[in-house]
């Protein structure tokens, strides 16, 4: 991915340099949806920083100021949409980091990827997840009822979570940006 420049993050592509802060924000990831990238140490923090390194689809967001990074973006492609995702460092939420990188990430998915539909999957308990959606001009589109389980409670059984689905089009997107 080439890099993106927003007045405050750099987007690029992940180095191994990033190991130390990956594991700050995933060795203990605050959305279930992000319990299976748990990082148990170090070694695993560089081999994760390694790996997503090797791809377009894993997007690193860095302070421009100190070069930190303080979250991460997803797109995967499928076709002509596009799943997309966030996960940032807690300690730098409510200051619009994440909207100011997702909204930079849509844009480049709209104009240089050719994107025509991008979605999004959000817990039912992440409300600030669900706030960038709606933020970013992403709609509601779906609700699903017990659709994914990421940890199992005391006994073993699996807890299933509702998830909603969030889209934007290609058209409602360039409606929004004209009417801006």
């Amino acid at each position: 991915m080439e890099t993106l420049d927003t007045p405050r993050l750099v987007l690029r592509r992940f180095t191994q340099a990033d190991a130390a802060d990956l594991f700050e924000y995933l060795h203990q990831p605050g959305a279930s949806c992000f319990l299976s990238l748990a990082l148990a140490s170090m070694a695993d923090a560089e081999r994760e920083a390694a790996e997503r390194s090797t791809t377009d689809n894993s997007i690193a967001v860095c302070l421009r100021a100190s070069g930190k990074l303080i979250g991460d973006l997803f797109a995967e492609p499928e076709g002509d949409t596009f799943s997309v995702g966030w996960n940032f460092h807690p300690g730098f939420g409510g200051q619009g980091y994440a909207h100011e990188a997702a909204e930079a990430l849509l844009t480049h998915l709209f104009t240089e990827r050719a994107a025509r539909r991008l979605y999004a999957y959000v817990e039912d308990t992440n409300t600030s997840s669900q706030r960038l959606c709606e933020k970013l001009g992403m709609r509601q589109e779906g609700f699903f009822k017990e659709f994914v389980s990421f940890r199992n409670d005391d006994d073993g059984v699996p807890v299933y979570e509702n998830t909603m689905q969030y889209a934007l089009l290609r058209r409602e997107w360039l409606a929004r940006a004209a009417a801006a």
